[in-house]
């Protein structure tokens, strides 16, 4: 929730963009969820883990949570065109623990369900997932081997894409779009109350307009001179 003073600095940026900037910000806003969210395990190719990053925010997905056990995590600015502006990106990448675990931890405690993904024959398919009881957080492993097998074993189920070819796996960024596509379809047909709160959009709104408004930090500073 914003004190006083950011309500009345929201108010003031506000005056800055134009209002066709202003009307697709909420337009974004109005289609935002933190109901659903993705978790890159030791994703070491850069482009893999931006194209991940741009189909999550344009799909509507606000928290992004990187996980940096052995590997660490680049960006590669000409995949990703911007969308690490829009989005949280809650990163775990401690020295000496399972930031796996450590970030496990932080979604339990938000409600989430955990889903790994995995291609094995064990897993349910993303289109049984059940999108009504609980926040999901899909969790998508090294471009070579996976989600570790102690993931495996801390996530509450394993899910799969179905798959008809000879190729037994897909892309990374792939693989999150068509997952994401099969719940987020299902969210927007269901009761599910799946969208940011009014307090969210605010506190999103401001710093979306910090991004958008040129130097708004020379702004917001004179600004809040004047207020003080």
């Amino acid at each position: 929730m914003l004190t006083h003073q950011e309500r009345l600095l929201l108010h003031h940026l506000s005056q800055f963009p134009t209002d066709h900037k202003k009307e697709c910000v909420e337009h974004v806003l109005n289609a935002r969820t933190r109901y659903v969210t993705v978790v890159l395990e030791d994703i070491y190719q850069s482009q893999n883990a931006s194209a991940v990053i741009r189909t999550c925010e344009c799909m509507g997905l606000q928290d992004i949570y990187i996980v940096e056990n052995t590997t660490t995590y680049d960006i590669n600015r000409r995949v990703l065109k911007g969308s690490e502006k829009w989005v949280t990106l809650h990163k775990h990448k401690d020295k000496g623990v399972d930031n796996t675990e450590n970030a496990f931890k932080e979604l339990k405690s938000k409600g989430y369900t955990i889903l790994g993904a995995d291609p094995s024959e064990t897993g349910i398919s993303i289109d049984e997932i059940k999108v009504d009881e609980n926040p999901i957080a899909l969790v998508f492993g090294n471009e070579l081997r996976g989600i570790s097998e102690s993931t495996m074993n801390m996530c509450d189920k394993i899910i799969k894409i179905p798959m008809y070819g000879f190729t037994e796996s897909l892309n990374i960024s792939v693989s999150v779009a068509i997952t994401l596509q099969s719940i987020l379809t299902r969210l927007r047909k269901s009761s599910v109350d799946f969208l940011l709160s009014e307090s969210e959009k605010e506190i999103l709104r401001l710093n979306w307009y910090r991004k958008i408004v040129h130097r708004s930090d020379i702004v917001e500073r004179e600004f809040m001179r004047t207020i003080a």
